[in-house]
């Protein structure tokens, strides 16, 4: 059953989310690019504020693909409650060595999501790494939000390997990338664990602005129903 991932800014927008029926609420700063962290105690609050009702996953940030600098960041951000820590692998040729530095974490109960970008071509062949490693899932966004959705990047054919080889690998399995109404049809074929939203949330439709309810109830509504014609198909 495929689940509504929102990403929210702060408390405020994490009600909104809840209200609006999302299923899982990702904690991520739009102002500070692709994958921007929040600050600390804002993480905290709206952990507080969840009370894991539903999970909670964050973003570590944009960072580096340095060994060393994503192992601190993604020890510090477990340690704030959420349920899954979400670490961007930037480029085409994912870093065997930034996979294999977080495999500790894993092992000590860190549940760690790594983000492919579909606008830069991932090679689909590195999820195999990341279920060695240890990782709970895999996920596809895009990185420059200013260049087309998820759909525009990949074709359909190889959304579904994405997610087939996801779940021969026992990895969760997310997809977003300034996805809005026009893409969930499409993408519920595919039958992802999740799909991930964030500007079609949003006044506007404009990632950095504030959530509505209105609009979560939107998406949940066009997944819901989607559900349902995929049943009786």
């Amino acid at each position: 059953m495929t689940r509504l991932l929102a990403s929210v800014m702060n408390v405020e927008e994490a009600d909104c989310a809840l209200q609006g029926g999302a299923d899982i609420i990702d904690l991520k700063n739009p102002l500070a690019g692709a994958l921007g962290a929040l600050p600390a105690p804002t993480i905290q609050s709206i952990v507080k504020f969840v009370q894991q009702r539903v999970p909670t996953s964050a973003t570590v940030g944009d960072l580096p693909m340095q060994p060393d600098i994503l192992y601190q960041a993604v020890q510090q951000t477990m340690c704030y409650g959420v349920d899954y820590v979400k670490i961007g692998f930037w480029g085409k040729q994912i870093s065997l060595d930034c996979i294999e530095i977080l495999q500790p974490l894993t092992q000590q109960g860190g549940k760690l999501i790594a983000v492919l970008f579909a606008d830069q071509q991932p090679d689909l062949n590195s999820l195999c790494h990341f279920a060695r490693a240890g990782f709970a899932g895999v996920m596809l966004d895009t990185a420059n939000k200013q260049a087309g959705n998820l759909t525009q990047h990949l074709n359909q054919q190889t959304l579904k390997v994405f997610i087939q080889k996801a779940q021969i690998l026992g990895l969760i399995n997310g997809l977003a990338g300034s996805i809005g109404l026009a893409q969930i049809s499409q993408l519920m074929l595919l039958s992802p664990f999740y799909l991930g939203f964030r500007g079609a949330l949003c006044v506007a439709q404009q990632r950095q602005s504030v959530l509505q309810i209105g609009a979560v109830k939107q998406i949940r509504e066009a997944i819901h129903n989607c559900k349902k014609e995929l049943k009786v198909a």
